[in-house]
């Protein structure tokens, strides 16, 4: 394993690292306008919701690494003290990355990147009418990291009204997460799509889970089982009875003749197989046969 202390390396190779590693981050497509009311768009991926109550969004805008130049979306945050940050879904990734051209100061990203701007109703930044979930925002204080290339400039974000699109909601007004369809940033020219990539883990019980700890000897020390799957045989409450395995056993037997002979390996690989499908009772049931 190669180890560096950050002073080693130039800010370039660095912010390079950074942004590869820490990946995928979300993207604000982040809104504003200029002293003289033009308007600005532009994407960052330093971002993120920091509370609910009050509900906060941060995102940062660094200082260019080549030339210590800042960006308008900066400046303009600066002055106007107001920001609209837009969700990015599949749909508008190309645009959005075209958005994320350097134009002249003045020039509309907007028109650039063929988006349509959507007047806000409490800030005076646009909002991006394609996207389907738009903050409006209050810039509480803006945190400058440092004054080199490459340092962030924490912009603390106050929501004062949201905007989602009725096409990504379900029935209980929730959002459906692979209709809101959102991308992420990894570091180069590299994107991800959540949609493609989703998959659930259901939270720790609210109770207590018996722990990777409290597994049997020869479970927890496994050959078969990886440690996904000692946290999923973990997070039970307690484990299955004789008779519970005894009757799942019975139940299996047509499947699986033999069953009871099984040696412990393929046991754990069978049981392997029930977690893959989130069957964390079977599994139980099966390595406790």
């Amino acid at each position: 394993m190669l180890s560096f202390e950050p002073k080693e390396l130039s800010t370039g190779k660095l912010h390079g690292y950074l942004l590869d590693a820490v990946a995928p981050r979300p993207i604000a497509f982040a809104s504003t306008i200029d002293e003289n009311g033009n308007p600005n768009l532009s994407p960052f991926s330093f971002f993120n919701v920091f509370s609910a109550n009050p509900p906060i969004m941060i995102f940062s805008p660094a200082r260019r690494v080549r030339d210590n130049t800042t960006k308008h979306t900066l400046e303009n945050a600066e002055i106007t003290k107001e920001v609209v940050i837009n969700v990015v879904n599949f749909d508008i990734v190309q645009q959005m990355s075209l958005s994320s051209t350097e134009y002249p100061e003045g020039v509309n990203e907007f028109e650039k990147s063929g988006l349509t701007m959507l007047k806000s109703d409490l800030v005076k930044p646009f909002r991006v009418a394609e996207s389907p979930v738009q903050f409006e925002c209050k810039v509480n204080q803006i945190i400058k990291l440092g004054t080199e290339g490459g340092a962030g400039n924490l912009v603390i974000c106050e929501v004062v009204k949201l905007h989602i699109s009725e096409d990504v909601l379900d029935s209980d007004n929730k959002i459906n997460q692979e209709q809101l369809d959102l991308v992420a940033r990894a570091g180069g020219s590299y994107y991800s799509r959540a949609k493609a990539g989703f998959f659930e883990i259901p939270k720790p019980i609210s109770t207590l889970g018996i722990g990777v700890d409290a597994l049997p000897e020869d479970v927890r020390n496994s050959m078969i089982l990886t440690g996904n799957d000692l946290g999923m045989l973990g997070n039970v409450e307690k484990l299955p009875n004789k008779k519970e395995v005894a009757n799942f056993v019975s139940d299996i037997a047509e499947r699986y003749p033999d069953v009871k002979t099984m040696t412990h390996r393929e046991k754990h690989k069978l049981a392997q197989n029930y977690l893959s499908y989130g069957d964390v009772d079977s599994a139980w049931k099966l390595l406790l046969s």
